[in-house]
């Protein structure tokens, strides 16, 4: 017997062995299909776009077996409508921020964001290793889901004005399109707030509905045309620092999902997250010089708005806390994990931080 060919042709025969036992996922896992309707318009290629790219890691992710088909909003549900639609079970799940629906637990609001809150970085610590997930767990499967982090903005603008803000005074009686506690902060002030989905925003700006809004930041805002109604753009959107979008996921859909699908799922809502917020930061600065030399007016909120939003922010939280306990409990955590986080980052970067502004005014 030749020794040699005796070896090749049995490393051959393993080798065939090996592929002919390789399981395909596709089939040996069984084949799921979700809807997904969404929040936010579909001409917006990064919120939209991360809804997109979640269903498609999931595809990737197990071979074509879990497949979740996205919709914008108004195509299966109204863009308010989604958290009520994954809740009852009309759909397995869908993308949207928990604050659009504050009406029914103020809680949701701590979900997604508060006014004067934590950064995308520290907020994604506060949801992984600060003890959101166990605090937010309950509040998620009282309406039904379970909600898993898939999206972040960063932080945006402080939106658009069709007149200069220049004191407290020019609040009095604005009309004015926004979401979250940021609008009951401002109503404290005397702002008339209206919650409006992202589709009907340039409308009712347009028609004069309303006097300002905000959206996102300067990438999404220049798609959806604010630029053209309205001249003053401002920061900071204190209001919304790093805002969490989720893929709220029917708990009973979610309760028979095999648990390797369930794996899958929640790698690619934390892909998606850092996916929305990093293409953000590389998008953002080019659309707000765009926006700036087509005649936008960048301006900043006095530092006497900031301080009263500030003030009227920690009397919101404390009445909401009396009210609601739950609120106050999950509530207190985050301030005390802001704090800190606050603290600490002013340790270890605020000196770096006035280097390189130092450095770069004298380039």
């Amino acid at each position: 017997m030749n020794r040699r060919r005796f070896i090749a042709s049995g490393a051959a025969g393993t080798a065939g062995a090996a592929v002919l036992a390789t399981p395909n996922l596709a089939s040996a896992q069984p084949r799921i299909r979700w809807r997904c309707p969404g929040s936010f318009p579909k001409s917006l290629d990064t919120l939209y776009g991360t809804q997109e790219f979640i269903a498609r890691r999931v595809s990737e992710m197990t071979d074509g077996a879990f497949q979740i088909q996205v919709f914008g909003p108004g195509e299966l549900v109204p863009a308010l409508q989604v958290l009520d639609a994954a809740g009852n079970g009309n759909v397995e799940c869908g993308f949207t921020s928990g604050y659009y629906y504050l009406g029914k637990d103020p809680s949701l609001a701590l979900v997604t964001c508060l006014p004067f809150g934590l950064s995308s970085r520290q907020h994604w610590s506060w949801l992984t290793h600060g003890g959101a997930k166990e605090l937010y767990a309950d509040v998620y499967r009282d309406q039904g889901v379970v909600g898993i982090p898939a999206g972040n903005t960063a932080a945006q603008m402080g939106g658009w004005f069709r007149k200069e803000i220049k004191s407290l005074d020019d609040l009095k009686g604005l009309k004015f399109r926004i979401a979250g506690y940021g609008g009951n902060v401002l109503g404290k002030l005397g702002v008339v707030t209206q919650q409006i989905g992202g589709p009907d925003i340039y409308p009712a700006l347009e028609r004069g509905v309303i006097d300002g809004a905000e959206w996102v930041g300067p990438y999404d805002d220049e798609k959806l045309g604010f630029n053209r109604v309205a001249q003053y753009y401002y920061y900071p959107g204190w209001w919304e620092y790093s805002p969490s979008i989720d893929l709220m996921v029917n708990a009973k859909a979610y309760d028979e999902l095999p648990s390797q699908y369930k794996a899958v799922l929640h790698a690619a809502c934390t892909e998606g997250w850092h996916w929305m917020s990093g293409r953000y930061d590389v998008l953002n600065p080019a659309a707000l010089r765009r926006l700036i030399a087509s005649g936008t007016q960048l301006r900043g909120f006095p530092r006497d708005v900031l301080a009263a939003c500030y003030r009227a922010s920690q009397e919101l939280y404390a009445e909401i806390g009396a009210q609601n306990p739950r609120f106050k409990r999950i509530h207190e955590k985050w301030d005390a994990f802001r704090l800190e986080q606050t603290q600490w980052l002013r340790v270890a970067e605020d000196s770096l931080g006035n280097f390189l502004a130092a450095a770069t005014a004298q380039r």
